[in-house]
């Protein structure tokens, strides 16, 4: 038993209920602190996400300096003093030692992100996740696979289907860390949201985050140009600006700029984008560049301002734009290029979602203030953050804050 706990006292009941990065650290925590631990999970394995957020590479945190780091966070009314205690609970730092005690050693790469040194060539979530279980069978949290949450019983009581048959469990702490509505097939399916919004909890409307944006576009630019990418390139979504790279795809845009423009687009009317091609150069620059080119534009554009082919296939077949009649007139295009976009991908789609629980509805401790002795953790609870290591760094620092609130010394 946890030194934290008196010799002599019951082991308090803790369950956990999802299985994703938050719901896991919040079980280990909670049983380091002594507690019974049972933890739930709709879906046959746990860590269903974790494995999917690891596909191209584990990206477990980021290395930048903390007051950097804690500004890309976001979310309606996120109270900032709390937010940042959570955070520097288990911050960067602490994320890369825990995965260090599980023998998975971290390196620092490109833009602060941190990814596990490989394991048997993979620096993928598997080796990781299947130490972390193994932890978490040792320390004696069970885990019920296939366990889909109905709701609340009488008293402190959860009740789960499983198998078609009606399961209950009493509990002294419930931890809710059921994710939000990216990657259903995970078992993010936000079905959570009809239950709290019975006992009068307050969810702002599951939203993607950290998606592709949709845009007209016209067939002969889509024979051209689809799945070429855009490199180097400033955008700007009203008074927010990101660099890097976009992708034409048949339906829209995917990419880190516009991922990371997400906030600001859905809180536009008409969401729009402003392309400049070329950041780096002025518009007189290139002008020069253009010289005394009377016709052809867009092909001399191409050749002497070397822009890639996506970029040349926007400048011919994008709407309401052209004929060129001056270099003036495409340099104009090629620094401020408009684009309208009718909307974001599917939430199934997204990398995340943004929304959740009202803070208005959490206590410090991340309790839920009318019910007494719930805590949620991780995507549930309304914050958003873009990709890049913040993520997975809230998921595991809310669920290590939640599961210490519920197992007091």
């Amino acid at each position: 038993m946890s030194s934290e706990l008196q010799k002599g006292t019951p082991r308090p009941r803790i369950a956990i209920v999802g299985g994703g990065p938050a719901g896991l650290r919040a079980a280990e925590v909670a049983a380091e602190r002594g507690a019974q631990v049972t933890l739930f999970e709709a879906k046959r394995a746990v860590g269903r996400k974790f494995l999917v957020a690891g596909r191209s590479g584990l990206n477990l945190t980021n290395d930048e300096e903390f007051e950097s780091f804690l500004a890309k966070y976001g979310g309606e009314e996120l109270p900032v003093e709390l937010w940042h205690r959570v955070l520097g609970e288990f911050d960067a730092a602490a994320l890369r030692a825990w995965a260090a005690g599980l023998g998975v050693e971290t390196f620092v790469s490109s833009g602060g992100k941190v990814l596990p040194v490989p394991i048997d060539g993979s620096m993928k979530a598997t080796p990781l996740l299947r130490r972390w279980l193994e932890r978490l069978r040792h320390s004696g949290v069970v885990l019920q696979t296939g366990h889909r949450w109905l709701g609340f019983g009488s008293g402190n009581e959860l009740l789960f289907e499983s198998q078609a048959e009606a399961i209950s469990y009493e509990y002294d702490a419930a931890i809710l860390a059921l994710g939000g509505g990216s990657w259903p097939k995970t078992g993010s399916t936000g079905s959570w949201v009809s239950i709290l919004e019975e006992s009068d909890i307050r969810v702002a409307p599951l939203r993607a985050s950290n998606c592709g944006w949709e845009v007209s576009w016209p067939s002969e630019l889509l024979a051209a140009a689809e799945g070429l990418p855009l490199k180097n390139l400033s955008l700007n979504a009203g008074e927010s600006s990101r660099r890097g790279e976009l992708v034409i795809t048949r339906y829209g845009l995917e990419g880190g700029p516009i991922y990371r423009l997400g906030p600001m687009l859905r809180s536009m009317r008409e969401p729009q984008i402003v392309v400049d091609f070329k950041p780096d150069q002025s518009r007189a620059e290139l002008i020069t560049r253009m010289g005394k080119v009377q016709r052809n534009f867009v092909r001399e554009a191409g050749r002497r301002l070397k822009l890639d082919k996506g970029t040349c296939a926007l400048l011919k077949h994008l709407p309401s734009r052209g004929p060129w009649k001056s270099s003036e007139q495409i340099v104009d295009e090629v620094k401020a290029c408009r684009i309208d976009l009718t909307g974001p991908r599917p939430i199934a789609e997204a990398i995340s979602s943004a929304g959740g629980v009202h803070w208005s509805e959490l206590d410090d401790n991340l309790m839920l203030t009318k019910l007494p002795h719930v805590y949620v953790a991780g995507e549930m609870i309304d914050w958003d953050a873009p990709t890049g290591g913040y993520l997975l760094q809230a998921c595991f620092a809310t669920g290590a804050h939640a599961a210490r609130a519920a197992t007091p010394p």
